[in-house]
């Protein structure tokens, strides 16, 4: 994009606004990793940063440009989490994606993962044997991502390409 998708402003709210509402719908604490213990690791960083720091049993993990999750969606993908199952991922068409639950005991496996410079969520979502939600064809809007300048033009014509600052 050349520019921090979180913070383009998309009916009324930023990118990030709206994904932080779901999350919080969940009854989940919400917060944000701005930047990774290591870096150049993809999504892998920030899923080893939120594992590494957290007090918690499981993090769910969003991606800021995706303003159409629902908190119905999220709360299905928990309740698949297991007390035997370390994580749950969305499956869209044959890939496994954001939103997932990861069990924070998981983290040897994340910290193998980088080592092994293995850094896709496929990769991933395996070497965990994760459970995988497939996404229903009527809700699969909501996985929807904002990747490209053009993606964005096509998204939200009212917001006139502007950006929060």
């Amino acid at each position: 994009m050349g520019r921090d998708k979180a913070k383009l402003l998309f009916r009324g709210k930023t990118l990030l606004g709206h994904v932080r509402a779901a999350a919080k719908a969940t009854g989940w604490p919400v917060r944000v990793i701005r930047r990774d213990l290591v870096e150049r690791c993809g999504p892998l960083g920030g899923i080893y940063t939120a594992l590494k720091t957290s007090r918690a049993d499981a993090e769910l993990f969003l991606a800021c440009d995706m303003p159409f999750v629902s908190a119905e969606l999220l709360k299905r993908l928990i309740a698949q989490l297991s007390s035997k199952r370390a994580a749950v991922f969305a499956v869209s068409g044959e890939d496994a994606g954001f939103p997932f639950v990861i069990r924070a005991n998981a983290l040897p496996v994340i910290e193998d993962q980088m080592v092994k410079r293995a850094f896709s969520l496929q990769k991933l979502a395996a070497a965990l044997t994760a459970r995988r939600v497939r996404i229903s064809k009527a809700r699969q809007a909501e996985l929807r991502n904002i990747n490209t300048p053009e993606e964005w033009k096509i998204l939200e014509p009212a917001a006139n390409g502007r950006f929060s600052r």
